[in-house]
């Protein structure tokens, strides 16, 4: 009833405004006038039916004439493009197709107008889908015309790869808009600062054109993806000719590590040239194409990238979550290293909205790398506190746990500042407070492991039944400790205080070795007081004079067998001992002479004080086998 009412109200305000009009253009105001007087009056709905049919014949008219100009070229074998009066006639018509039905879309409530609209979208369609066609064609074309592998030094079928032979061959790089210009880059490559154009300029604008018709008439997605399939086919293939393998996080923890490490090597050339290279000309290119269209772009851009990006970091993540071996450290310091470089490239390239879950997933993965180089600080302490007291070292020399923890130690202090960086940032997560304002969270991790290595070692010493052997196991090992960490980041980290202390260590071994060994010998040398009766002295004298003989058998052929590694150690015991021994021993043979009661004294005194000092001078050599188990310094 309201339908009806309403349409009785418009014909007799037409049928007012063609009485009082005495012209076609009286009869418009007039119907304008109703328009502003009331909605419902609209110029649209005020048309006369003479009028509203001339309009859609002329509508029909139009469309009919833009389907045979838009057919023509749908229906065609050969490429649009390579015609640009053909591409820019066919332009034109879909210009004026969108035109159309931008213009008729208000007015599709009527019904001829809407069939007329529902074949134009057809159309529009039919055109889009031969628009897709040669975007594709044109994007494959332009990249082969480009010859963009040539960018790298590779094989004669333009395979990517990173040659570090140091011949003065030179690689063509095609930089910059004109398809003739060629600059020669030396190789390999060490600047990452190029990018690529990987389609020739005149194809970009093409593109570009071809971009804004399909953005416009609402098939902006489908631009995106079929610029995508063919962009990110480029950059897989180019990834794979870096050597940089599609292996998933599984696949990546079963490789051995021997063979692993080879991947990582290649993984962080492929990330450096992809996040430094590829995707920021990806970017401009994106940018080129898709100019004025920001939204196509960024999700262009997302999609081109997207899977490569997965691939690295996946990989990445696979590095972080695996075995926490101790052996592995340095190579996951690499990877750690490269992504945490490349993070201005992740925030620069992927700053869009579509690519902020790529960005947050690069940062995601280079925390958990921090956290994976922390467990493998944990795994070397429970392996020193694992590592069983059974076997003592033959002759007290160097156990191989010092020897491998010193190394160890002195070998990733030398990323020193990587380090520093994740054992700072588990301390700002966990509230750690520091011992004191001098002390790094690296500085404190390195002097934990210290005392660690000296407990096993102490607990260690206690295998040798000798104490005297156990304290030069300790002065062995305490050794090698202090000069390890002298002049390296090591000793930095650890500081001043921690060296002299441990310096002095080893001195009080020295002390206790002394005490432990020698000390028996030289109380038999000790003279006797003047009280006893001539014939106890002698007696006395020539019992002490045997028993240093006995002691100093026994010691020297004991200690003979004994390791000290380091030369100036063993230096330096053999001449304390010169020092305290010899004098001791010249005193109390020199007593002889003056007791007449013993007659021939010659045939008690079995060493001179050379032969002494000779025998002194033979200790500590170690055999061969206990100085290669254990003695053997490096």
């Amino acid at each position: 009833m309201a339908e009806n009412g309403e349409e009785k109200l418009l014909a007799m305000a037409r049928h007012i405004a063609k009485t009082l009009g005495h012209n076609d253009n009286m009869a418009d105001d007039i119907l304008q006038i109703f328009s502003n007087f009331d909605g419902r009056f609209s110029r649209e709905k005020l048309a006369s039916d003479d009028e509203r049919t001339r309009s859609c014949a002329a509508l029909e008219l139009s469309l009919k004439s833009l389907d045979r100009q838009i057919s023509q070229y749908v229906a065609t074998d050969h490429p649009i493009w390579s015609d640009s009066a053909d591409s820019a006639a066919f332009l034109d018509s879909i210009d004026e197709l969108i035109v159309t039905i931008r213009d008729w879309t208000p007015m599709a409530d009527d019904k001829s107008v809407s069939v007329c609209l529902t074949g134009a979208e057809d159309l529009m369609q039919h055109a889009m889908f031969r628009l897709e066609d040669e975007f594709r064609s044109l994007v494959e074309r332009g990249a082969e015309s480009r010859e963009l592998t040539r960018a790298f030094r590779g094989e004669s079928n333009g395979a990517l790869s990173f040659d570090s032979g140091d011949d003065d061959e030179e690689e063509e790089e095609v930089i910059g808009d004109g398809e003739e210009h060629q600059i020669p880059v030396a190789q390999p490559i060490g600047d990452y600062d190029i990018v690529i154009d990987a389609l020739p300029s005149g194809t970009i604008n093409d593109l570009h054109e071809i971009a804004k018709r399909m953005v416009a008439a609402g098939f902006g997605k489908e631009c995106s993806h079929v610029y995508s399939s063919c962009r990110r086919e480029f950059l897989e293939e180019s990834l794979s000719r870096l050597g940089l393998q599609k292996l998933s996080i599984e696949e990546v923890q079963k490789t051995p590590w021997q063979d692993l490490e080879d991947e990582i090597e290649r993984w962080i050339k492929s990330a450096n040239v992809a996040l430094r290279i590829l995707f920021p000309s990806e970017r401009r290119l994106c940018d080129r194409i898709f100019y004025g269209l920001s939204s196509a772009a960024d999700l262009s851009f997302m999609e081109v990238c997207r899977g490569s990006t997965i691939q690295i970091l996946n990989f990445a993540d696979a590095v972080a979550i695996g075995s926490r071996s101790p052996e592995r450290l340095f190579r996951i310091l690499d990877v750690f290293e490269t992504l945490r470089d490349l993070m201005p490239e992740f925030e620069s390239v992927f700053s869009d909205q579509y690519c902020l879950f790529l960005r947050n997933e690069a940062i995601t993965i280079w925390k958990r790398l921090g956290e994976a180089i922390r467990g493998i600080f944990m795994e070397l302490e429970n392996l020193i506190s694992r590592d069983p007291a059974k076997t003592p070292v033959p002759g007290g020399g160097l156990h191989p746990i010092t020897r491998y923890v010193m190394n160890y130690l002195r070998a990733a202090c030398r990323s020193r500042q990587i380090l520093e960086q994740v054992f700072e940032d588990s301390a700002a997560v966990s509230h750690q407070p520091k011992v004191d304002d001098r002390s790094s969270s690296m500085s404190v991790q390195m002097a934990w492991i210290m005392e660690l290595l000296e407990s096993n070692l102490e607990a260690k010493s206690k295998i040798y039944r000798d104490s005297a052997l156990c304290y030069v196991f300790m002065m062995n090992n305490g050794r090698y400790i202090v000069q390890k960490a002298k002049d390296s980041e090591l000793g930095l980290l650890l500081g001043d205080d921690w060296i002299r202390k441990h310096t002095a260590k080893v001195r009080q071994y020295h002390v206790n070795y002394q005490r432990s060994s020698w000390n028996k010998v030289l109380g038999v040398l000790k003279l006797d007081s003047g009280s006893l009766a001539p014939s106890a002295a002698v007696k006395s004298m020539k019992e002490k004079l045997k028993l240093f003989n006995i002691y100093f058998d026994e010691i020297c052929k004991t200690q003979s067998n004994w390791v000290v590694f380091d030369d100036q150690l063993r230096g330096d015991l053999i001449i304390s001992l010169v020092k305290i021994l010899l004098p001791a021993y010249q005193s109390f043979i020199g007593r002889f002479p003056n007791v007449p009661e013993i007659g021939r004294h010659d045939k008690y005194i079995k060493y001179a004080t050379e032969d002494v000092e000779a025998k002194i001078n033979d200790l500590f050599r170690g055999s061969r086998g206990s100085a290669g188990a254990g003695g053997g310094r490096k």
